[in-house]
């Protein structure tokens, strides 16, 4: 089991426990198959506070069977008559993702893509990506973790559609090569109801392979993703799109720039609520207690010698005297000056009553309390 508790990529970016989580923001095939719409998306994830932008990468005969390809797709989302047709008008060429690997880079972002196949995964390798995404659908592909493994990438790889046997053979088949995984937990429905996101498992992943682990989102909202950082993911992917009311099926369960750019701000101002481990008072609010706390103060005018009772004392802001923590200390005590109505109680002028001889220790403070009752009697 791996003891490593991040994984360094080629660019020196980390990504596990202790590092701030590392924000996905999969293009996948939102780009509808234009290059120029591409481009655009990678500067939006940009300036949305993207850490990475991810693609797909398909082969059409590599990945589907000529039945597969030639069967009738319609409906609103369908961009050809045939299922083949509609995927590959979906697709960019291995000379578009070159060229948006380089201006990812540039603008420093990670790039890299989940390839559907062994021929677009070794087309896409050899683009030097330094990380590969092992999609859910591909878990019990064995020849393709057998490719990537025999590579070195790192690989991040989601955990939808399966049962724990499926996963507990390809980290087996990872770990073959290398430790350098990080599992996301994923519920492939899109988009997902929130009921069925699951954080928890996150937990159960880490606990059974002990390695990295992060979230891969597709509910329509951000709580779950904001959350699941939260409860220490170091991975949050979600779905892009430049608008969600695109044709296509993942447009809904995607985020537009404003939204990413919103959960990217949660999540900062969430990693930074987590940093304080240890119960403390700081500073801020030593002045606020200051304010707002309440000291002990005199109820009335009393005269030099008068013994305290629960009449001659009263609590009022501000907190700068003495605490009511010391109610029953300030009790029963002599007054060794007068005072004046809402002065505050100060210990210089206060002393303990003359014990009486039978009176056991503290006798001076029981002898002045019986006093005080006297008086009020």
């Amino acid at each position: 089991m791996s003891t490593e508790q991040s994984i360094r990529l080629a660019s020196g970016r980390r990504i596990g426990h202790g590092e701030p989580c590392f924000l996905v923001a999969e293009i996948g095939n939102n780009h509808q198959g234009e290059l120029a719409m591409a481009r655009e998306m990678v500067q939006a994830a940009a300036a949305a506070g993207a850490d990475a932008v991810k693609f797909q990468k398909r082969d059409m005969n590599a990945l589907f069977t000529q039945a597969g390809l030639t069967a009738p797709y319609g409906g609103k989302h369908s961009f050809g008559a045939t299922y083949g047709e509609h995927r590959l008008a979906l697709e960019l060429p291995l000379e578009a993702m070159a060229e948006l690997k380089a201006l990812s880079e540039s603008l420093g972002l990670v790039f890299f893509a989940s390839a559907w196949d062994l021929v677009s995964a070794r087309d896409m390798l050899e683009l030097g990506m330094e990380l590969f995404k092992v999609c859910s659908a591909d878990v019990v592909n064995i020849p393709l973790l057998r490719l990537v493994g025999e590579t070195g990438v790192p690989v991040v790889m989601s955990t939808g559609m399966s049962q724990w046997n499926d996963i507990d053979v390809a980290v087996a088949e990872m770990r073959r090569y290398h430790e350098r995984i990080v599992l996301l937990h994923c519920n492939s429905s899109y988009p997902c109801p929130d009921e069925l996101v699951g954080l928890p498992v996150m937990h159960a992943l880490s606990r059974r392979y002990g390695l990295p682990v992060g979230y891969s989102g597709h509910e329509a909202g951000l709580g779950p993703s904001v959350a699941a950082a939260v409860l220490g993911a170091c991975v949050v992917e979600r779905h892009f799109t430049l608008d969600r009311a695109q044709r296509g099926t993942d447009h809904q369960a995607s985020l537009d720039p404003a939204g990413f750019a919103a959960m990217r701000a949660m999540i900062r101002e969430a990693e930074a609520a987590m940093m304080l481990t240890e119960k403390q008072v700081c500073p801020a609010e030593l002045a606020s207690a200051a304010k707002l706390r309440k000291s002990i103060v005199y109820a009335r005018d009393l005269p030099a010698g008068h013994v305290l009772t629960p009449a001659d004392v009263t609590l009022k802001c501000p907190g700068n005297g003495i605490s009511p923590v010391q109610w029953d200390e300030v009790l029963g005590m002599r007054l060794t000056r007068g005072v004046s109505c809402e002065e505050l109680v100060d210990w210089n002028a206060l002393a303990p009553c003359a014990a009486a001889p039978s009176d056991p220790v503290p006798g001076p403070v029981k002898r002045c309390r019986k006093q005080a009752a006297g008086n009020r009697s």
